[in-house]
């Protein structure tokens, strides 16, 4: 019976399988795409991501339902949110120019199985966000002829009443995304165009709401009388918060096409910068005005600002507000189409996923067969498919990915520079110099007596120029015993810490008075624990080295600002409905038979591992001790030949 149970040196091998991380070319601006994208294009795109429908219906839902006119400190506070993960999206597409967004930057600094699913989350996330805009898009322009396309599908197409399918075929929704699909296809170039055309049109019929809105804005309207600024108080703009920070969703398409951007290092974090900033103000002072034209509790969810200018009197500007309306659901269809197939290019391109999706068409320079499938696949949900109860899902991928990326700035931040693996040689098997420094999960042995002085000096040079991840020199009396570990090795078990304490912290905080129903004193004794835990991990992490500053943008204030990101993110995610989280959890589980089944075996990180070398003599360094007693021979595992002397050991004797 116990032979067949794994040794406990294939289950580590196993393990370092599924956390090995992603090694970069020396030449990262390297590519098979097309850079030709500006910070413009970049910026136009981000804003295209993030102001959609949103601006249309988020903001009267929001004002009339749940915050009233302080809808705007919601939006403020939810842009400062949306900023800390923005922030942590700008220093990866500086660092790593790579197209794969969240994806790349989990693969590059925590490890293989996390980063595929986060693309694998990613990726649905784009699908079924893709598809419900299509029905937005196509219902709201049924809603202007009077529901005449629904209607005369129903009578000659037929409808239906099947759990999870849509009451009728949505024919509509489904040619937008073809016609999308297509336009797509022809290149970065041509998508950019299309999207500066609708982004240029949204951005004109917004200034007309502001000019319009301001010069019809009534003061009296945030009045007492009608309930003043803020009828349900600070719980009503948290969750007012809460709602608004989807809102901001969409940014990531900048860092998605980080590989097609002339200048990603300057572009990338000033095309984050500038789309954030512009969509919050936009949605700010779109609130703003709206909340002025008319009282907040009169407000119409569905059609606020077109029913406001209508009840004003210029029933004409509802036709200009509808065509904003179309042309930034467009934007936003473009952002979705144009990044789902480069996630899929970088996990096929890495092996984790199906190799057709990484070919590259050699005329336009896009992945073709990805855009094609995917396109198809969302024009089919958009169809058939009723996505109401799955829009919800969105958050929670999206949560997701902010959370391991915030993570992944500190894990990189505190990390050694790693060497790259060498270029496989010829017959696919990698040449056999070994990867250097212990974060290559290599063994302290070495082959000769040189090789342990060599590390003796290197040790003592290290005491005067510290390496990020390293104890800061300020601490060393206090944590000595944490000297002796790998550089970042602390740091790496802090940011679990920190998330697990974040998780615990959030738990309360949102489950403690309603579903644990906690009394008081136990309530308050968790809080402070899991606070403690989580300043702890965040002092430990603060009292290592980082890396020096690089010619690249880098967020400030880190550990501080990622782990405030990892804090909110995490509250979010426990605040959506149990539905949700089974729903996640079921395509979690598909997402693991699709990595083990295809994944783990055809990684490209395969080839990198080196070989298993045989070494004649071995030595062990400890750490303390005279130079005779820190370098000690180990008898190696297989003896030699009878007969044959041992040169190393010979050598060492001499």
């Amino acid at each position: 019976m116990a032979r067949w149970l794994p040794r406990s040196a294939d289950l580590t091998r196993f393990c370092q399988k599924l956390n090995r991380v992603k090694t970069l070319e020396d030449d990262m601006m390297e590519t098979s795409f097309n850079r030709c994208l500006s910070t413009i294009d970049l910026t136009l795109l981000g804003i295209g991501g993030m102001v959609g429908s949103g601006l249309y219906v988020l903001t009267g839902t929001v004002a009339k339902e749940i915050a009233g006119p302080a809808v705007i400190v919601s939006f403020i506070i939810a842009g400062f949110a949306s900023l800390l993960a923005a922030l942590c999206y700008a220093e990866f597409g500086a660092r790593v120019p790579k197209t794969g967004s969240a994806y790349m930057f989990t693969y590059v600094s925590v490890g293989e199985i996390w980063a595929f699913l986060i693309g694998w989350n990613v990726l649905l996330e784009y699908m079924i966000g893709g598809a419900a805009v299509a029905r937005a898009w196509s219902g709201y322009l049924d809603s202007i002829f009077n529901h005449k396309i629904k209607n005369f599908t129903e009578t000659h197409v037929g409808a239906w009443q099947v759990p999870f399918l849509a009451r009728y075929p949505d024919f509509l929704a489904a040619a937008i995304l073809l016609v999308a699909t297509a336009f797509i296809s022809f290149g970065a170039k041509v998508s950019s165009w299309l999207n500066h055309v609708f982004s240029a049109i949204s951005m004109g019929v917004i200034l007309f709401i502001l000019i319009m809105g301001f010069i019809l804005a009534q003061p009296k309207n945030w009045s007492a009388q009608e309930g003043g600024f803020a009828p349900h108080g600070l719980s009503g703009i948290m969750a007012g918060t809460a709602t608004c920070f989807y809102a901001f969703v969409g940014f990531d398409v900048i860092a998605a096409s980080s590989e097609e951007a002339r200048n990603p290092q300057r572009a990338v974090p000033r095309a984050i910068a500038f789309s954030l900033g512009l969509a919050t103000g936009a949605y700010i002072l779109v609130s703003m005005v709206l909340t002025l034209m008319v009282p907040w509790h009169t407000l119409d969810p569905d059609s606020a600002l077109a029913d406001a200018f209508y009840r004003r009197g210029y029933a004409w500007a509802g036709f200009l507000v509808a065509a904003g309306s179309i042309c930034a659901m467009n934007t936003v269809l473009l952002s979705n189409l144009f990044s789902l197939p480069r996630i899929v290019y970088a996990m096929a391109e890495d092996g984790l996923f199906f190799q057709v999706f990484s070919q590259v068409h050699p005329r336009t320079q896009v992945p073709v067969i990805g855009i094609v499938v995917f396109g198809l696949l969302m024009a089919l949900l958009a169809l058939v498919f009723d996505l109401e109860a799955l829009v919800q899902f969105l958050s929670i991928g999206t949560l997701l990915a902010y959370t391991f990326v915030a993570a992944s700035i500190i894990v990189l931040r505190f990390q050694q520079q790693k060497v790259d693996a060498p270029a496989p040689a010829a017959g696919g098997r990698p040449s056999p110099e070994p990867r250097e420094g212990p974060s290559a999960g290599e063994l302290k042995e070495y082959e000769s007596f040189s090789d342990k002085l060599q590390l003796l000096v290197d040790r003592d040079k290290s005491k005067e120029h510290r390496e990020p991840g390293q104890l800061k020199a300020a601490f060393e009396p206090y944590l000595e015993f944490l000297s002796d570990f790998y550089p970042g090795e602390v740091v790496t078990v802090a940011v679990v810490t920190l998330m697990v304490s974040a998780i615990c912290l959030c738990s309360i905080l949102v489950f403690g008075n309603t579903h644990l129903h906690l009394p008081t004193w136990s309530y308050s004794l968790l809080l402070v624990l899991f606070s403690l835990g989580f300043l702890l991990s965040l002092l430990l992490i603060w009292a290592h080295e980082q890396q020096r500053s690089t010619q690249t943008f880098q967020i400030p204030l880190v550990p501080l600002s990622p782990a405030l990101s990892i804090v909110l993110n995490i509250y979010l995610m426990l605040k959506l409905s149990y539905m949700t989280w089974l729903r996640f959890a079921i395509w979690l589980l598909l997402g693991l038979l699709v990595y083990f089944g295809y994944g783990i075996w055809h990684s490209k990180e395969n080839l990198r591992e080196p070989r298993p070398q045989r070494v004649s003599a071995r030595y062990v360094v400890f750490p303390s001790g005279s130079l005779e007693e820190r370098v000690q021979a180990v008898q190696p595992s297989s003896q030699p030949a009878a007969g044959l002397p041992d040169t190393d050991t010979e050598d060492c004797k001499r």
